[in-house]
């Protein structure tokens, strides 16, 4: 039988002075105390695994001061449970060389650490614009809070109480940076980051957004005036353009300044957009009316040269700026609520539906949205592209007579009929 060694008193522990030699405290069931020649006090254990000797450390009993940073009772503690680890046939020190490992990954894994490398995966796919406002939410919203926190300790609790914070200043932004974050917890689950996403299922955490649509004209009187004053525009003759060729395509603001010389067929009266230029990534067709060639041809003199249509008063090299339109429209009177650039769209979808009665999958598809046949299969870029042509010219025509206050819908309406009949 084994000598049964009895257990170390907390005064035995804080009166053990050092010695010429190292010397050892136990405790019992392989736990003791090592004391060394340097006064230094350290709890290790002694066991066997697969028959050899192992010994593994705790930790210090107290720092230089004397304060106490693992008692006794804490170390009795770490004895038992190497013991179990034994029993269930572990090896306690490969156990704690894992938990060190894991640690360490974590600390290196933080929440900011996993969002800049799915914002770096994934920004090609973005606009640059929404690449850079993506990230510039995050820095300024959630790596002050949860950046340095590593991924795997986020819990659903803590983007709760973030998002809600930042609903209380802006509800849209909150809206905004929830699905980021979304996508960050989903690409550290699929890189192995974390096993589950703390933001899994988060559909009712925010009060909806009300749909605030573009400021746009939607109504024939409404338009006329506006078109005249663009018309009437004094400033640069690439923004006057540009806002005078806006109506007739009804493009997005961004695909509007991005467009490039070598993009467009004149002979075929076609813009053809490249999909990496699209929100939707997938090439885009725009049949171009007469008055659309003819606003080209007249700026053609003035930036042919120029790799863009509408290029920046700075630089050739460089589109014109996302502000341009909007700070023309401003300095003729015109407020944000009453027209941006982005807002023809929406004047282009009411009045081509309301007024001319083109079916709404033909206008979706000029507008560049997804729209699939009954099959469910995406039309592609040529769908509907006789249709589109006479679509896209009795659209300029149309804008032409409101600006002259002699617009009758009726002869327009009963040229295309039969087209749309057999559409």
């Amino acid at each position: 039988m084994s000598k049964r060694i009895p257990p170390l008193a907390d005064f035995a522990i804080k009166n053990a002075k050092p010695k010429s030699k190292d010397y050892k405290l136990s405790d019992g069931y392989g736990l003791y105390l090592l004391v060394k020649r340097t006064g230094v006090k350290l709890w290790q254990m002694q066991y066997r695994y697969h028959g050899k000797p192992q010994t593994i450390s705790f930790g210090y009993y107290s720092d230089k001061n004397g304060r106490i940073i693992l008692s006794l009772s804490d170390a009795r503690d770490k004895r038992d449970d190497a013991r179990r680890q034994l029993l269930k046939g572990l090896n306690p020190t490969a156990v704690r060389k894992q938990e060190k490992a894991t640690a360490l990954k974590e600390e290196n894994n933080t929440f900011e650490v996993v969002a800049r490398q799915w914002h770096e995966k994934f920004k090609s796919s973005w606009e640059e614009k929404t690449g850079r406002r993506i990230l510039a939410s995050l820095k300024k919203d959630v790596f002050p809070i949860i950046g340095k926190t590593p991924i795997s300790k986020i819990e659903t609790p803590d983007m709760v109480d973030l998002l809600s914070k930042i609903a209380e200043r802006t509800l849209e932004t909150a809206h905004k940076i929830k699905i980021s974050c979304q996508g960050v917890f989903r690409h550290a689950v699929l890189t192995g980051s974390i096993k589950h996403s703390p933001m899994a299922d988060m559909r009712n955490v925010l009060p909806s957004v009300k749909n605030n649509h573009f400021a746009a004209p939607t109504t024939p009187k409404d338009l006329a005036p506006l078109l005249r004053a663009i018309d009437g525009y004094e400033g640069t003759l690439v923004v006057k353009c540009a806002m005078q060729f806006a109506p007739l395509v009804f493009v997005r603001p961004g695909e509007l300044r991005h467009a490039e010389w070598k993009e467009i067929d004149f002979e075929a009266k076609e813009w053809n957009i490249p999909a990496k230029k699209m929100k939707m990534k997938r090439d885009h067709l725009v049949p171009l009316s007469d008055q659309a060639i003819e606003i080209l041809r007249k700026l053609q003199p003035l930036t042919g040269h120029s790799p863009y249509i509408f290029p920046g008063q700075r630089s050739l090299l460089r589109p014109m700026s996302d502000a341009a339109v909007n700070a023309a429209f401003r300095r003729m009177g015109f407020g944000k609520d009453v027209i941006v650039g982005h807002g023809f769209r929406a004047t282009a979808r009411t009045i081509l539906a309301e007024v001319f009665y083109f079916r709404v999958d033909i206008i979706e598809h000029q507008l560049a949205h997804i729209v699939k046949d009954p099959t469910g299969r995406a039309y592609n870029r040529t769908e509907f592209l006789p249709y589109r042509r006479v679509m896209m010219q009795k659209w300029a025509d149309f804008l032409d007579m409101i600006k002259e206050n002699n617009f009758d819908p009726s002869p327009i309406i009963l040229e295309v009929s039969e087209l749309i009949a057999i559409s």
